[in-house]
């Protein structure tokens, strides 16, 4: 599995077994810390569970500012290791206030722990694009979702396990020190990563307030809509594991333990759904697998808010494994779980890979604030739901399925990229069955440069951007343009229409305008040189357009060959394109790409047309290899 060989890199594994050490010790200390609560201070236990969530939220507010202008200043392994190390203090002097029962100091405590996760959160996610390639960012950030709820499930298990068996502080002590020292050795082994801020002799760049971080990132309209993407799963996530519990006794009449199930339910779901999105994405940062995960998110939400109540006598664990109410709950949690999953990776992938390099820790620390303030709206949210208005727990679940389906409409309204995405990708992987070959070899995953490709069907772009890992702007004749549903997404993904100079000279001016500005921006423009689709399944002559774009703006060119497309719907085989039947899904397609040509124009011997169509006619004649 492609997936897997991320674990057996020294640039991958060392920083994962880190996050999941953290991730395990923090949530075995704050479940030791709120059973400690009812223990302690049985008649206040509510109270002192408000204020130790404040506690651990506040830090992000107060710090994630100058956590993530420091993480982009630093070399980001040394700075894990002092943050580790801090862990090891942290831990020692909470287990003395745990020895002593003292619980203003488990409070200062849960401060201090919240501090380190908000030093820790910029980091973690701004040093994977550095050590690992552009094609493995989903397949980490799957892995780093993965082990985050399993170290959360498997902390949460610990803890509980730990108080039914005899001395439990010592048992509890041991744990927390070790896990903390052995996350720090680990952490010495994670390979340097320099900060990315050039050094232009000017002055030191300016450190943001909270305020001014948040309005910096909403400059980056698309990053910032992820970001509250991303805020609004933490949401949805804090909403129904905080009401879980409640759910599991008062709503389905069940014990304590069976509460233990329901959250293995929720995080294998969210692993399975991390994995998921990393085979799904097929090596690239694939946001149109947002809107399914978001539909996701409601589908099930609404499932989960019409399973019926149970009364009676009080469900064991046992009775609760033979019981088709509560397996019908455990496989709604999964499912959220794995929507989840597809929801939330790709935003992250986003959010790292469309963050400039010098303030990707910054960016991410924006996220984080923005995380805290829904987790904290959620709490609230909850409170009024259920306190002021003392709804029944199925009207919240109701309304947060609502909700999500409202927040999901919003921002793909604002940013209809992701629709376009996911319509794109289920055309290539519901329609057809793709192979590529030198896609990742000759494109380059910086800078412009110009993709040339024979022109077979209507869907000949929206393939090759659904294949081709970064974002692809298109050139395409404007009838092509403007047909019907096809419009939309062609808008959604910011293509170039352009006409004859005869019949429209302002589009076919503002053409290239618009496409010189592209590659100044450091974008991906695909041409299909022929001007039409073909209607004999011949590469047609390829016009001149190309050398005009090329005289401004000497790019590489990257020569293209689409094949097993003539003869589908969308192609004039036989009829017209889209006026027969589709004869055949899941049709095996290939794209192929050569190495670059320069596309610097030479007065003397300017780029052949001819010898680039010959180029083109050779790619798709190339065998592909089967999987």
């Amino acid at each position: 599995m492609k997936t897997r060989h991320l674990l057996r890199k020294r640039t991958f594994l060392p920083f994962f077994l880190t996050q999941f050490f953290g991730a395990m010790n923090d949530n075995l200390f704050k479940t030791v810390i709120l059973i400690s609560f009812t223990l302690i201070a049985a008649e206040q236990a509510g109270i002192w569970s408000n204020f130790a969530h404040m506690a651990f939220v506040l830090p992000f507010f107060l710090f994630s500012a100058r956590a993530g202008y420091y993480a982009d200043q630093v070399e980001k392994s040394r700075w894990i290791r002092q943050i580790k190390m801090m862990e090891i203090c942290i831990m020692a002097f909470g287990v003395l206030s745990l020895w002593y029962d003292f619980l203003p100091g488990l409070m200062v405590l849960l401060f201090l722990m919240g501090t380190q996760s908000t030093l820790f959160g910029p980091v973690k996610f701004s040093i994977i694009p550095q050590h690992v390639t552009h094609d493995e960012i989903t397949s980490a950030n799957a892995w780093v979702e993965l082990g985050t709820f399993l170290a959360i499930l498997t902390g949460n298990l610990i803890a509980g396990i730990a108080f039914e068996l005899s001395a439990p502080k010592v048992i509890i002590s041991v744990l927390l020190m070790s896990f903390a020292i052995v996350g720090w050795l680990v952490s010495c082994s994670i390979p340097k990563a320099p900060s990315l801020v050039v050094n232009t002799g000017d002055a030191t760049p300016q450190r943001l307030s909270t305020l001014e971080l948040l309005k910096r990132a909403k400059q980056h309209h698309s990053l910032f809509l992820s970001m509250l993407g991303v805020s609004w799963f933490w949401f949805l996530g804090s909403a129904y594991l905080t009401q879980l519990p409640v759910f599991t006794s008062q709503w389905l009449s069940s014990s304590e333990s069976v509460i233990s199930l329901f959250l293995v339910a929720f995080s294998i779901g969210v692993g399975l759904g991390s994995l998921l999105c990393s085979l799904l994405s097929a090596g690239k940062v694939e946001i149109g697998l947002v809107p399914l995960g978001a539909l996701g998110l409601s589908v099930f939400g609404s499932c989960l808010a019409a399973v019926p109540s149970i009364t009676g006598d009080e469900v064991s664990f046992t009775a609760a494994l033979s019981s088709g109410v509560h397996w019908q709950v455990f496989s709604i949690l999964v499912g959220l779980g794995v929507s989840g999953g597809l929801y939330i990776v790709p935003l992250y992938g986003l959010i790292q890979t469309r963050s400039p390099d010098d303030e990707r820790a910054q960016m991410i620390a924006a996220n984080n604030i923005l995380n805290a303030l829904l987790m904290v709206a959620a709490a609230v949210f909850g409170l009024i739901m259920l306190g002021i208005l003392a709804l029944p727990l199925s009207a919240l679940f109701w309304m947060l399925a609502l909700l999500n389906t409202v927040v999901a409409l919003y921002i793909f309204t604002l940013v209809p990229e992701f629709v376009a995405r996911f319509l794109v990708w289920c055309l290539v992987h519901v329609m057809y069955r793709v192979k590529t070959k030198g896609l990742k070899e000759h494109i380059p995953q910086q800078g412009p440069a110009i993709l040339v490709a024979n022109h077979v069907s209507y869907v000949d772009a929206l393939i090759i951007g659904g294949l081709v890992q970064r974002p692809t702007r298109f050139i395409m004749y404007k009838p092509i343009y403007d047909l019907p549903i096809l419009h939309y997404i062609f808008k959604a993904l910011k293509t170039i229409p352009v006409d004859s100079k005869a019949k429209n000279p302002k589009v076919y001016e503002q053409a290239f305008i618009d496409v010189e500005q592209a590659l100044q921006n450091q974008e991906l423009i695909v041409i299909f040189p022929e001007g039409a689709l073909t209607k004999d399944g011949e590469i047609g002559e390829f016009k001149p357009g190309l050398l005009k774009i090329l005289e401004k703006s000497p790019v590489p060119i990257i020569p293209m060959g689409l094949q097993g497309l003539w003869g589908s719907f969308f192609s004039h085989k036989n009829k017209p394109a889209m006026t027969k039947l589709p004869k055949r899904l899941f049709a095996p397609i290939s794209l192929v790409a050569a190495e670059p040509w320069h596309g610097h124009i030479d007065q003397v011997q300017p780029i052949n047309l001819i010898a680039l169509r010959q180029e083109v006619l050779r790619l798709v004649e190339v065998p592909v290899p089967k999987d």
